[in-house]
């Protein structure tokens, strides 16, 4: 392999579709398809998958890939005739050969640009000119990156307003022995109860039956803690002021076709979004939003992490 490829690779994936492979020097690596701009796998150092990605998932254009990490925009839910999730995540996008500067201290070396614009077509269903660029980074130490920008590019004059997700399906070990911490106290919307507001309850959230919550006005670090693996997952996130958390349970699943009976046992959607209050963005301006993601050592006592240490330490 050249050299110049050693942390970029641009090759073919199932089914012959377009994907880029991130590796970094310790060996932790990273997998984009081009099409939905969608990251479908992350590995540590020791080649362990981070991302869930179900064993009936197709990948099959114009369907969403079910799992890994889906870009939705320009809504996440179901509004109106639009695609749920929006269509970002069912459109091919192209590798950015000019992407806007990125700050001058990033030594990442494993990142790729990617950008979506809009079609003749799409603009039949929505209405607007926009360019929604992406960069997925895998840094030094195995930490993903995603950064999206997006663009009013309308020439009409017209603003237009968006929701936006990166819907991400975390792989764990076992539903029943996870925990998420930094959402305790926080109003959420539950989508189960026709987007009722309540305030959460307790000291983190644990999962006994299915859960699809919004959590308003979340902090910008949470925590999932995969206690069997003794592995946590730290985001960060920055323009996301939302957060959503899924997971379908045994009834839904068996519903899904693209879904394992009992593959809701393995994964957890916990999902950077900004959904409550929509962007606007009139021609000419850009919204930034931006997640990233480690994955460290739990540090258990009774059972318990203490979110100050990993929030301290990172």
């Amino acid at each position: 392999m050249a050299s110049e490829n050693v942390y970029v690779e641009h090759c073919k994936g199932v089914n012959g579709l377009d994907k880029v492979i991130l590796r970094e020097i310790r060996g932790c690596s990273a997998e984009v398809y081009l099409d939905g701009g969608q990251v479908t796998s992350w590995k540590n150092e020791f080649r362990e998958q981070l991302l869930f990605l179900s064993s009936k998932a197709t990948f099959k254009p114009p369907n969403a890939i079910r799992g890994g990490i889906q870009i939705c925009f320009p809504l996440f839910g179901t509004i109106g005739s639009l695609e749920q999730h929006g269509f970002a995540r069912n459109r091919l996008w192209s590798v950015d050969r000019d992407p806007p500067p990125f700050p001058a201290n990033t030594s990442h070396r494993a990142f790729v640009d990617l950008i979506l614009r809009h079609s003749e077509e799409e603009v039949k269903i929505w209405p607007h000119r926009y360019e929604c660029r992406l960069r997925v980074a895998l840094g030094p130490g195995g930490d993903l990156m995603l950064t999206s920008r997006i663009r009013n590019t309308n020439t009409d004059g017209k603003s237009f307003t968006f929701t936006f997700a990166y819907h991400t399906y975390f792989s764990v070990t076992d539903i029943s022995e996870v925990r998420v911490e930094g959402l305790e106290t926080l109003d959420y919307l539950d989508n189960l109860k026709n987007r009722e507001r309540f305030t959460e309850q307790g000291d983190a959230l644990t999962f006994e039956s299915e859960v699809d919550k919004v959590y308003l006005s979340t902090p910008t670090k949470i925590a999932i803690l995969d206690h069997e693996r003794k592995r946590t997952f730290v985001l960060r996130k920055d323009g996301l002021p939302d957060a959503v958390v899924w997971n379908p349970w045994d009834k839904k699943a068996k519903a899904m076709a693209d879904f394992g009976d009992d593959e809701y046992k393995h994964m957890l959607c916990v999902t950077a979004a900004c959904v409550e209050k929509p962007i606007i963005l009139k021609p000419g301006e850009e919204w930034k939003g931006r997640l990233e993601i480690s994955a460290v050592p739990s540090s258990y006592c009774s059972g318990q992490l203490d979110p100050r240490r990993i929030f301290r330490s990172n």
